[in-house]
Parts: C-alpha cells; sequence; structure tokens
C-alpha cells in the first residue's frame, strides 16, 4: 500500500510540473502557471479524439497565465515521418496553421501505429506546449433497415451513416439483386447517406438484393472496416399471404367509446379473404364474419411507397377503412380514415399453433376500456394455462374509475377459468372467475416460446352474458404476453433500464425512463402529459440541482413471486415543489417488462419494457438515421385525432440531425425542416414541421429502432397528446 501511495504522489508531483513555464525558482505549481489546452473539432462535433481516414480535425490553441499569443504545430507518433505538413506523412499532415489554430489531414489509410498527438508549442517558450491525443481509425458504415420485404413495383427509402461521428457523411452505395446489379436503385441527390430501392428485379429468395454504402473518404471501404449490408426481400404484396391478429380502440361519430379485436388471412396478393372481428360498443358484444379486404400501397410517396398504405376491412355489418404504416418486420399500424368514426390499431402476421397451448404456459396481460357508465377501467395480471384447457391459477388487479376494491375484483384477487383455442380459424374463448365469471375471446398474434420474442395475443371481453356492458362486465381490450419462465420474480430480477408507456383517463399520458437496482430502489426520469399540463424530470430548463434530476421511488415484488410487483411512478419526492408519486401495480412478463396499472382515479395503464443490455445507455444520434413507421398507440380522448407519419431520418453531417417525411390525415401534409436530439439513455427531442406548423415531441427509445413520441406541452402551449409508436 505504501508503494502505491508513492507512486502515486510521484504522478501528481509530474503531473503539477508538466506544461509549466520554468522560473529562476524551479518549475511552477498552483493554479497560476502558464498553459497552453489544445483541443480538436470537426464542424460542430468537438472535442473529438478519433480521427476517421480522409477526415479533418480543426485543433485549437487557448492560451493560460501567460503572454505568449502564437504556437508552432507539429505531428507526433511512431508512424509519423516527414514533415508534419508534408501530405506523404503516413499519419497525417497539417493543411493550414495559424498562430492558434491547425487544420489537420487524416491520411487515406490507417498507419500501423494508429496513435497520434497534436502538439502546440510556444512560438517564443519551447518549453511550454500543450497537446491533444487521438486515433486514426476506419469508418464503419450501417444501411438501415437491415432486412425488410419490398412489394413488387415499390420503392423503400435506406439510410447510410458512417461513423466516428467526425466522419465525412458521404458514401458510395451498391445494389445488387442475385448476381447483377440492381434495375432500380439511386442514390439522392441532395443527401449523400439517404438511396431508394424499387423492386423491379426478378431474383427470389431471402436476402437476394444486397444493399451497401461505403465511406467515400475511406478507400478500403469495407475490406478494412465493419460495413454493415442490408438485405430485401422481394414480394408479391407488403400484406403477405397469411393469417394476422389485430385489436384496435377508438371512438364512433358520437364520441362513444368503441373497442375491436379480430383476425383475418391475406392472399398473396394483399386481398382479404376471411376471417372474423369482435366489436363492443354502446350496443354491446358482436362478433362479425369478416367477408373481404385489402391492402393498397400509397403509390403517391414516390420515395417510400413501401410503407404506408390504406387498409379495408368489410364484414357482414360495414366496411371500414384505414391508413396503414408498416415498419421493416411487416408489423402495421393504422388510424380509421372514413366518417363513421376514429380510432388506432395494430395488426401482426399470427405465429401459428405450434407456439400457443403446445405446453403450460403463464402469460401476464395488460387490459384497458370503460365501464357501464363510460367511465375508465384497467386490468392487469397473470394466467397459469395448462396446455389443455384450464387455468391453473391465476391473479388480477382490477381498477375502476379509481375504485381498486369492486365487484370485479377485489384487488389483487385469485382468478380460476377455462379456455379453448381453434388454431384453425385463430380464435380462442376464455372464462375468467374471479368475485365474477367473465368472457373473453382472444387471438394469437406473433412472437415464439422464446424469452427475447414471446408469443402475444390480443384479448378482448364479450359482456355479460347477454353481450351488454354492465356494472361487472366493462368493456375492455388489451394484450397478453408470454411470461418467461426463466425468471424468478424476486426484488433481484429486476436490476436494469426500462421505458414505460402510460395512458389514462382525459388525455393522461407518461413516458418513464425508469432503472431498478434489484433491491427495491427506482431511479430515473419522466414527462407526463396531463391534458395539456406537462411535469417533467428532469425539467425542460437546466436541471442545476442534482436531487431533482431524476426521481427516487421504490418498488418490491409480492411474496408470491407470480410477477407481481408493488411501485412507484411519475412522482419526485425530492423535486421543487415535490409531487407525491403514484402507486402502481406491474405484472411482469420478464426482467424489467410487464404490465402496469394504477391506483388512482386516472386509472393508468401500460407496458414496461426493457431496454436492451446493448442499447441501455448506446443511444446516440448517429445511430438513428432510417426510415420509421409512426401510429397513435394509445388515447384516451376523442379529442385527439389519430395520426400516422413516415418519418424519414437523415444527417449530412457536422452534428445536424434531420426529420422529413409524410403525416396524414388532414392538413398536416409533408414534413421539412424537422430536427432530432437523443441522449445516450434513449431520452431525447423530435420536433416535425408540417404545412400546418411545428410539432414537439418528446422521444423515449427503447432500443435502436423502437422509440415512443409525446407531444411537448411545454414547447407547444399546452397541447394534450396521445402515445406514438416508432418502429423501424
Amino acid at each position: 500500500m505504501m508503494k502505491n501511495f508513492l507512486f502515486a504522489a510521484a504522478l501528481l508531483s509530474l503531473a503539477l510540473a508538466s506544461g509549466c513555464a520554468k522560473g529562476g525558482s524551479g518549475p511552477c505549481t498552483g493554479s497560476s502557471c502558464p498553459g497552453i489546452t489544445v483541443t480538436g473539432a470537426t464542424g460542430n462535433i468537438s472535442p473529438v479524439d478519433e480521427a476517421p481516414v480522409g477526415g479533418t480535425i480543426t485543433f485549437t490553441a487557448t492560451f493560460k497565465n501567460t503572454t505568449q499569443n502564437s504556437v508552432n504545430w507539429s505531428l507526433t507518433g511512431s508512424s509519423c515521418s516527414g514533415s508534419s505538413t508534408s501530405s506523404s506523412n503516413p499519419c497525417g499532415y497539417f493543411t493550414a496553421t495559424t498562430a492558434t489554430t491547425a487544420t489537420y489531414q487524416a491520411p487515406s489509410a490507417v498507419p500501423s501505429n494508429t496513435s497520434v498527438t497534436a502538439v502546440a508549442t510556444a512560438s517564443g517558450d519551447s518549453s511550454l506546449d500543450g497537446t491533444d491525443d487521438f486515433t486514426i481509425v476506419h469508418i464503419t458504415t450501417a444501411v438501415a433497415p437491415g432486412s425488410t420485404n419490398v412489394g413488387t413495383g415499390l420503392t423503400q427509402q435506406f439510410t447510410a451513416t458512417a461513423t466516428p461521428d467526425n466522419a465525412p457523411q458521404t458514401f458510395t452505395w451498391t445494389c445488387t439483386a442475385g448476381s447483377g446489379s440492381c434495375a432500380n436503385f439511386r442514390q439522392d441527390s441532395n443527401i449523400s447517406g439517404l438511396a431508394y430501392y424499387t423492386a423491379a428485379d426478378s431474383c427470389s429468395g431471402g436476402g437476394c438484393v444486397k444493399i451497401s454504402a461505403v465511406s467515400a473518404a475511406d478507400s478500403q471501404g469495407c475490406t478494412a472496416a465493419k460495413c454493415t449490408i442490408a438485405k430485401a426481400v422481394i414480394v408479391p404484396s407488403r400484406l403477405p399471404s397469411g393469417t394476422y391478429a389485430f385489436k384496435f380502440s377508438g371512438y364512433d361519430s358520437s364520441n362513444n367509446p368503441v373497442i375491436a379485436a379480430g383476425t383475418f388471412t391475406a392472399t398473396t396478393n394483399g386481398t382479404i379473404n376471411s376471417g372474423v372481428e369482435d366489436v363492443v360498443n354502446s350496443s354491446g358484444f358482436t362478433q362479425l364474419a369478416i367477408t373481404g379486404g385489402s391492402y393498397q400501397p400509397t403509390l403517391s410517396d414516390t420515395n417510400n411507397s413501401n410503407n404506408a398504405g390504406k387498409l379495408t376491412i368489410s364484414t357482414n355489418s360495414a366496411t371500414t377503412n384505414y391508413l396503414a404504416v408498416l415498419d421493416s418486420a411487416g408489423d402495421i399500424q393504422f388510424i380509421q380514415s372514413d366518417a363513421n368514426g376514429q380510432g388506432s390499431g395494430v395488426a401482426e402476421k399470427a405465429s401459428g399453433s405450434s407456439v400457443f397451448n403446445t405446453t403450460a404456459q403463464t402469460y401476464a396481460f395488460g387490459l384497458s376500456g370503460e365501464d357501464s357508465a363510460d367511465k375508465r377501467v384497467g386490468y392487469a395480471g397473470v394466467l397459469s394455462l395448462n396446455g389443455s384447457t384450464s387455468i391453473s391459477s391465476g391473479q388480477m388487479d382490477v381498477n375502476d374509475n379509481g375504485n381498486t376494491s369492486n365487484g370485479i375484483c377485489a384487488s389483487p384477487c385469485s382468478v380460476t377459468g377455462s379456455y379453448s383455442y381453434n388454431a384453425s380459424t385463430n380464435v380462442g374463448t376464455l372464462t375468467l372467475t374471479s368475485t365474477v365469471s367473465q368472457d373473453f375471446d382472444f387471438f394469437v398474434a406473433n412472437g415464439s416460446a422464446s424469452a427475447s420474442t414471446p408469443v402475444n395475443v390480443y384479448i378482448i371481453s364479450k359482456g355479460n352474458a347477454g353481450g351488454t356492458i354492465d356494472a361487472t362486465h366493462p368493456a375492455v381490450v388489451g394484450t397478453m404476453l408470454l411470461q418467461d419462465s426463466t425468471q424468478t420474480y424476486n426484488n433481484a430480477a429486476f436490476s436494469g433500464t426500462s421505458i414505460s408507456a402510460l395512458t389514462g383517463a382525459s388525455a393522461n399520458v407518461a413516458l418513464v425512463n425508469g432503472k431498478t437496482d434489484g433491491n427495491g430502489g427506482f431511479t430515473g426520469t419522466f414527462d407526463w402529459n396531463n391534458n395539456g399540463t406537462m411535469i417533467s424530470v428532469p425539467p425542460s430548463s437546466t436541471c442545476a440541482t442534482p436531487s431533482i434530476c431524476s426521481f427516487t421511488n421504490t418498488y418490491a415484488a409480492a411474496g408470491n413471486s407470480n410477477g407481481r410487483y408493488t411501485l412507484q411512478m411519475l412522482g419526485n419526492p425530492n423535486g421543487s415543489p415535490a409531487v407525491s408519486p403514484l402507486p402502481f401495480v406491474l405484472y411482469a412478463s420478464g426482467a424489467n417488462s410487464g404490465f402496469l396499472l394504477d391506483q388512482s382515479s386516472a386509472v393508468i395503464t401500460g407496458t414496461m419494457t426493457a431496454q436492451p443490455s446493448n442499447a441501455s445507455g448506446s443511444f446516440a444520434d448517429a445511430t438513428l438515421p432510417g426510415t420509421y413507421a409512426v401510429a397513435t398507440a394509445s388515447n384516451s380522448s376523442p379529442s385527439i385525432a389519430p395520426l400516422t407519419m413516415n418519418l424519414l431520418l437523415t444527417s449530412p453531417g457536422n452534428s445536424v440531425f434531420n426529420v422529413t417525411g409524410t403525416q396524414n390525415p388532414g392538413t398536416a401534409g409533408n414534413i421539412t425542416g424537422g430536427a432530432y436530439d437523443v441522449q445516450f439513455t434513449g431520452s431525447g427531442t423530435l420536433s416535425t414541421i408540417t404545412g400546418s406548423g411545428t410539432a414537439d415531441y418528446v422521444l423515449y427509445g427503447v432500443d435502436l429502432t423502437h422509440f415512443y413520441l409525446m407531444r411537448d406541452a411545454t414547447k407547444d402551449a399546452g397541447v394534450p397528446s396521445a402515445i406514438l409508436f416508432v418502429a423501424e
């Protein structure tokens, strides 16, 4: 220990002596020492510690406690040779210098030793200098989306980004279809990192189309650096043949609540030919036969026709029209677009009978809707299915208009029941018995038996025996998600970061970026838009007081380890002013994931989703360029019109990150001139500018391709919001 102390003391003495002007009494000590600080910048990016091949860095020398005012510049490093201003120097050279600045040009190839130091030596005192160390690196490129289906004759946008962040965002693109070049592929004339592929090739099979982009500044391209190659599959329709499950919630033309869920079968050309749809409205429960429908791409957007279109579903009662957006995985988000009402939903291709009900499985679930008085009601719980027809055990909480002890359930209450599933039609029935007996239909959506991609099931209530809604049979719709059976649901199982998306009564929405410590502590930040009133932690102004820069709340696992937790959310007791947190229950589907239900009159429901370990703390503006499908995910007020967007995130370089795209419906039109900014935790901001003005959003990232958006009522003058879901 004594040796370590002496060594540290020696290092400290050396640090105090370095860079100081020498006087007659020896080395200078203390804060009055003369010095030179050297910092590097590329455009708006500062400081930088990496020099991409072919890139430039501007170094600036700043003087302290000295009358010296100019420097001589030089480069040092074991790979450097010759003059610091010679283009033949393997470690790069200075193209221009002034008394206090120098423009450095990186070489076209990475030298054997990549470490280089820029040195600024005082012109009148060779003993006074400052340095900045950096590394010469290859330029890594990534193309997004990495994998997607492209409909025949449709156009898909692809974006490229180069790292490090100070690398030039200029690219040379390549597109191959089978063994030849793509028939219709072009690079954008204004944005180098943007290209368009139109499916006009005859190759078939998985990934037959390969698209790559290499940096124009890195002569060695993909041979020396990592280069992500996107793969595309040409399909007859963006609605591939197969069985789909869907759910929907909204309002009819008289602003009465409506929920729906169902399943349909599509053919290879995007035609819907059969299925069933359950609808619960002011008249009660009805099951309708789906007799037809289709998906038609929107060809008006010639640059991005692959990701937007019109979905029509016809039943034996009516035809409903929707505007739809699709992500690269083929998942469909849609909003109603006719005069019969408004609302939003999601449709996903069904996994099939090989996943659901093959063995005993446990599902966590979350439901929301309205009771017989049109007051908001929420459910959250867990069900153990025996793999045959019986619910062997279960538990749930119900909040009916702020009452957690009601005629449905004295929360938490035990649940038993039975179920059946017809794999050929993808329709199931479920009976839950708590204080009362309730009947549901369910429809298996996508996913697998894996904990990383768990199967999800859409579920909808059927009212009482007569199909009407009464005090103990509310109208609710939601999701069951396969619970990760490898977890022991105690406090230790919750250790990591998560994003929670919440919706309550009367346009009460919130997004939470939280971290659980495995020992009952829950900290983080949130934005809460309560019908146009905004509360944020940290606040929108500069967070100068550490005690209010994040909330500090608690969580606790139930004793039976079935996945039920109690926790506090949204409040910040350390804030100024203090905001009391709301009590929530969570039924976990996995670590840091599950369904949330608050215990207050707001009846806030939602999901908590774990941030993957490779995403948490790794978000950056430069990782996000791409094409994103956006749509209203949940909404509790008919005054807020649902919307869809196709967002295009790009960067020309120099820390500029743009947002363009299209937005529907109404007068919104094209999105131009927007911008985004995200912190390493995944929280950030995004703005869109359309013909109807600027809309400002807070952004919360689950991973690098999935986000939530919510209007920022602070910037947008008290505007309420729904929750929007964003997927690449």
